[in-house]
Order: structure tokens, then C-alpha cells, then sequence
């Protein structure tokens, strides 16, 4: 395979949108460049007592918006040149959404599975340590959260590691993801899986699209194949599941299945913490490697894992209709192409992976304002519904029971406002990136993605008075 530079492929599908916009080419330079980059490099003291340097970055590409937000990755094949693509993915990531953060990203060179938990304790410490000592992290100034290989255990070491040092009023929301009890919010761990889910959704609802591919509207019936099964892909697949799509492939680290009838996710999940392994499941046939998953016949593709899995090398293979990027940067460039050329609808991650920053800043918020979500008003909209409930009993012969006035009554708890929310921002993305789409004559939503963006920070720019 070729060897793809990640920060190259995004800047790629932001100068083929930059020409739709109408700013001045130093302004479009200044938007696209990493405006700040840190390589740290420090040791760690092994648990058998061998010492070993670590290395690490943190970059903030956007500063348009304050604080900057985004993942901090775990993984061998950090480098710079991923953590900068990830972190320009960030920036047009939240403005795409309407998340009022610039974009950001982190990245720890280790693989996970290679070191025990005190030692990955030890490992995040420093790495905050070093974060704060170069004011990389705080509420105002850059919001870390999980990413491939990190997860709200480590983010709450992260968070104890910043109080130790600050005495800052707003400490908790240093970073987001976080585990409930350190000032978490209900619905993070699940929020980039549901949205994808809730972007797969709409782009299914729009008629005249599908019509084009050959399908009916909808999320029922179709046939899906997703690729990692970690925290995104498994709730992008329950979610999809739910909605009555049928799962057929599923690739992972140890291989990949295939079975037409479908496969259960539930009993799937199962057998893999029984046997360390997807392979040999129910009646599922094995694939010669986990790349054939890509190129099953399925409705719709998932690539849930991580970047440059689909290629110039492999995408004229491949026959979903719909690509739905749970991952930041599965398609290189020139695949996007030859996807799109053969009518192919593909829901770019910039917009379909959203959902995990949009419930951060939502967390952010709780932090902020100091307050959960739903315990001012549950209690009070419970009982106004009652009200409402008992005049409509009074005036009609139609009597609830128990059960139903429970139901019908119920005040918005903190899920179910992030939901909600969740739900919302999805949805009018969407609405926007086909306005953007119909407006330029396009017939790419990555390009309409990207103009989106490019728009919504160059005006911010703008305002700042940076730029004539």
C-alpha cells in the first residue's frame, strides 16, 4: 500500500473546498496551518525498574475559538503528523457542528497492551504534568478528552493530575469523558457511536439520495458491515441494530466474519470475551484478512477504525452504497474519488464522528455552570405533565394507569437532554451540509463539509480583526 501522509489527505479536501469560499488566500494559509505544536519526550520508571522515554505531542490548530478541544490518542503509531491531522480535523470538526471550540489533539507513542495499569497511570501523569507546565491543558485554554486507546479512567487521572497542580474553581473541566462521579455527563461513552448513528439516519431519510444508490428510505432492512469493534463501532452498531438494520461483517485486530443472515452483536460480544477473538462465531465464515471486510456486499460500510484503511488500492473493490466514516480519516483522497465516480454516498467523518465533541461541550458546560443537567426542572416538569395529565382525565372518559402516567410524565433527566441534544446538532449538520451541497452544485458532502467550515472560521477571523 502507499504510503499516505494523514495531514496532507485533510489539507487535500480543504483546498478542493477552500476554491468555493471567497476568502483571501492568506486567510485560507492561516486556517489551515497548526498553530501551535508541542513534542515532549520523558522517562518511565518500568514496574520491573528499567527506565524508558516516552514521547509525546499535543497540537492546537485553531485558535479562532477558546479553549481548543480534543482527543488524546494512545497508540504506536503516533507521530506528529497524525496528531496534526487530527487536530485540523478537530477545528473543522466543531465548526461544522457549531461547537465553539477551536481544534486540538494529543498523542501518547505506546501501545496500551504493552504496559500494566500503574505504568499507563504513571505514563498519563507525566503527560499532564508536561501539559500543564507549557499551559497546554486547562478550561479555558485546551480541553483533552478520550480517543483510540484512552477512556474516562485515564481522563480522570488527568483531571486529579490538574487539581493537584491548580487551584483553579473550574478544574473539572480541564477535560471531558470523564468518569460520572469526577463531573462526567451521562451519554459521553456512547455519544460518538449514537451520532453516527443519528447521521446515518438522516442522510437514509433524504429520498432523492437514495433514489440515486438504489435503496429505499430508511435505516430498517438495510445491511451493514462495520470495521472495529471498540467504543464506536459497537454503539454505531447497537444503535443500527436497534433501528432494525441487519450487521453481516464485522472486521477486527484478530480478523474478520462475514455471515448474510446476519450476526448477533449481543452474542458476538459475548464470544469475544470469552475466546479473545471474533473468529469462529456462530455460523460466520472467516475472512482471509480483516481489509476483506471492506469489500463485502453490504448497503452500508462503517470504517470504525482508524485512518487510511480505504485506499487508490482497495476502493474500486469495494460495494457498499453508503459510507458512513466513523473514524477520523478512513478514505484517503484519491479513494474518495473513485468512490464518489461510481455514485457512492459517503458521510464524511468530519460531520458523521461529531457526536463525541458535541456531548464534550455539553459536559464542558455542566462543569462550567457547576450544575447537573435536569435537577432544576425534573422535578418541575414532572409535575406540570401531571397537571396537564389529570385536566385531560377530567374532561374525557380516557382514565391512566400507574405505568402510563409514569410514562407520560416523566421530567428530561441528563441523558435524556444530552440526547436530545445530540439528536438536534446532528441533524441541522446535516441540513446544512445538503444546503451547502445544492448551493455549489455538488455532489460531494465532504467538500460541502469542509466549505462549512472553512466559512464559519474564516468569518470568525474576520470578526477578530485580524484580517482585512
Amino acid at each position: 500500500m502507499s504510503d499516505y501522509k494523514f495531514y496532507e489527505q485533510v489539507n487535500k479536501n480543504f483546498d478542493k473546498a477552500a476554491v468555493y469560499t471567497r476568502f483571501h488566500p492568506g486567510l485560507l494559509k492561516q486556517i489551515k496551518i497548526c498553530n501551535t505544536i508541542y513534542h515532549v519526550t520523558f522517562p518511565l520508571r518500568r514496574d520491573d525498574g528499567t527506565i524508558e522515554v516516552i514521547e509525546g505531542w499535543r497540537v492546537e490548530h485553531s485558535h479562532h475559538k477558546s479553549p481548543t478541544k480534543g482527543g488524546i490518542r494512545y497508540s504506536h503509531k503516533v507521530d506528529e503528523d497524525e496528531t496534526m491531522a487530527l487536530a485540523a480535523l478537530m477545528s473543522y470538526k466543531c465548526a461544522i457542528v457549531d461547537v465553539p471550540f477551536g481544534g486540538a489533539k494529543g498523542g501518547v507513542k505506546i501501545s496500551t497492551r504493552d504496559y500494566s495499569v500503574s505504568e499507563l497511570e504513571r505514563i498519563t501523569r507525566r503527560y499532564t504534568y508536561e501539559l500543564i507546565k507549557k499551559g497546554f491543558i486547562g478550561p479555558g485554554v485546551d480541553v483533552p478528552a478520550p480517543d483510540y486507546g484512552t477512556g474516562a479512567r485515564e481522563m480522570g487521572w488527568i483531571l486529579d493530575t490538574y487539581r493537584q497542580l491548580s487551584d483553579d474553581l473550574n478544574a473539572e473541566a480541564c477535560v471531558t469523558g470523564k468518569p460520572i462521579q469526577q463531573g462526567g455527563i451521562r451519554g459521553r461513552t456512547e455519544a460518538t457511536g449514537r451520532g453516527v448513528y443519528f447521521g446515518i439516519r438522516e442522510a437514509c431519510s433524504v429520498k432523492a439520495d437514495m433514489d440515486k444508490i438504489g435503496l429505499e428510505t430508511g435505516v430498517e432492512g438495510k445491511t451493514f458491515v462495520v470495521q472495529g469493534l471498540g467504543n464506536v463501532g459497537y454503539h454505531a452498531s447497537l444503535y443500527m441494530t436497534g433501528a432494525g438494520a441487519k450487521m453481516v461483517g464485522v472486521a477486527e485486530m484478530e480478523g474478520a466474519i462475514y455471515d448474510p443472515k446476519g450476526i448477533d452483536l449481543t452474542a458476538l460480544m459475548e464470544f469475544r470475551k470469552e475466546t479473545g477473538s471474533i473468529i469462529g462465531f456462530g455460523n460466520s465464515k472467516t475472512l482471509p484478512s480483516n481489509k476483506d471486510a471492506l469489500e463485502l456486499e453490504c448497503d452500508i460500510l462503517i470504517p470504525a477504525a482508524l485512518e487510511s484503511q480505504i485506499t487508490g488500492d482497495n476502493a474500486k473493490n469495494i460495494k457498499a452504497k453508503i459510507i458512513g466514516e466513523a473514524a477520523n480519516g478512513p478514505t484517503t483522497a484519491d479513494a474518495h474519488d473513485i468512490l464518489k465516480d461510481r455514485g457512492a454516498l459517503i458521510l464524511p467523518d468530519s460531520y458523521l464522528n461529531a457526536g463525541g465533541v458535541v456531548v464534550s461541550y455539553f459536559e464542558w458546560l455542566k462543569n462550567i455552570q457547576h450544575v447537573r443537567y435536569g435537577r432544576i426542572n425534573k422535578r418541575f416538569d414532572e409535575s406540570s405533565f401531571k397537571k396537564i395529565l389529570n385536566v385531560i382525565e377530567n374532561i374525557s372518559d380516557r382514565k391512566f394507569s400507574d405505568d402510563e402516567m409514569l410514562d407520560l410524565s416523566h421530567g428530561a433527566e441528563e441523558y435524556d437532554l444530552v440526547d436530545s441534544g445530540l439528536e438536534e446538532t446532528m441533524i441541522t449538520a446535516y441540513q446544512q451540509l445538503l444546503e451547502i451541497r445544492n448551493e455549489h452544485k455538488l455532489n460531494d458532502l465532504r467538500t460541502s463539509a469542509y466549505i462549512s467550515a472553512i466559512n464559519k472560521i474564516g468569518i470568525m477571523y474576520e470578526q477578530m480583526g485580524i484580517f482585512p
